[in-house]
Formats: C-alpha cells, structure tokens, sequence
C-alpha cells in the first residue's frame, strides 16, 4: 500500500465526521476511536518512533482532560469532546496550536454563518430535515464541522502527514 494513500485516511475520517455531525447532530464514538486508533499504525509505518507515538497520545490526552472538562460543564457535546482529542493524537505537539487556532476561528465563523442562517425564514425555502433542525433557534451548531476544518488545515505540516508525503 502506498504511503501516499495512508496520508488520505485522517482527511476522510474528518470528513465524514463532519458529514455526520451535520446531517445527523451526532458524532458517533466508533468514528473517534477508529481515528485515534489508526494513528499508531500509521505513525509506525510513516516512520515516526514508539517514543513520538506516546508523545502524540500525550498530547491527546491532556486535550481529552480538557475537552471532558467542558463536556461535564455542558459547554461542549459529548461528541465533539471526543473528536477533539481523536484529532489532537494526529497533530502532536507541534500542531496542536495551529489546530485549535484554526478550530476556533472556523467555528466562529460557522456560529456567524448559522446565525446569518437562522435569521431567514425557513418556510422560504426547501430544505432537507437536517437544514430544517439546523434552523431552529437554540439548537446546537454541528461544531464537527469546525473541527475538522481546522484539522484538514494543520494536518499536512504535522509529522506524520510530512513523513507519508516524502
């Protein structure tokens, strides 16, 4: 298998994890878990060492410590609180910063664009069941979708991404 194609599976796991959220407001634990678990096989076989393989699930850690906390104070979704982490283990140390740099600039900028959204009348246009849920004031905003964006943006300097890519 080439190296050029492992590169391609954190990508699409944080697609579809996106996709998820959005259409069903659910990021289902297997999802989390299969993208935190594939990691080590990956890192090994890109190159990286056992010991930057504990870093990064170090790293992952801290940030689920974190991410649980705001989970437990109801100021984040449980699924989300796993995907944070799950994508922390692929970004280390290095672009653990730029991950949630850009993470919170995208979901700022989906709050704006879901409030923007909320302000027009629904009835107004076809929409599927999930655009029309999205729609309802005080529902929750797919914050997988931020998520992920600001994954797919740090994903291609971090270690592994770089060493799959040489």
């Amino acid at each position: 298998m080439s190296l050029h194609v492992l590169s391609l599976f954190f990508p699409f796991a944080m697609l579809y994890a996106a996709a998820m959220d959005v259409f069903t407001m659910r990021i289902r634990n297997h999802v989390s878990v299969a993208i935190a678990a594939a990691f080590p096989v990956v890192a090994l076989i890109a190159g990286l060492s056992g010991q930057q393989v504990l870093m990064h699930f170090g790293i992952g850690a801290a940030v689920l410590l974190i991410t649980m906390a705001l989970f437990a104070f109801r100021l984040m979704g449980g699924g989300d609180a796993k995907l944070i982490p799950a994508a922390a283990v692929w970004m280390g140390y290095e672009q653990i910063l730029p991950f949630i740099v850009y993470m919170t600039l995208f979901g700022g900028a989906l709050s704006l664009f879901v409030v923007l959204y909320r302000s027009f009348p629904a009835a107004a246009l076809p929409l599927p069941q999930w655009a029309l849920r999205l729609h309802q004031p005080g529902y929750a905003i797919p914050y997988g979708v931020a998520i992920a964006a600001g994954a797919l943006i740090a994903y291609p300097l971090t270690t592994v991404a770089m060493k799959l890519a040489s």
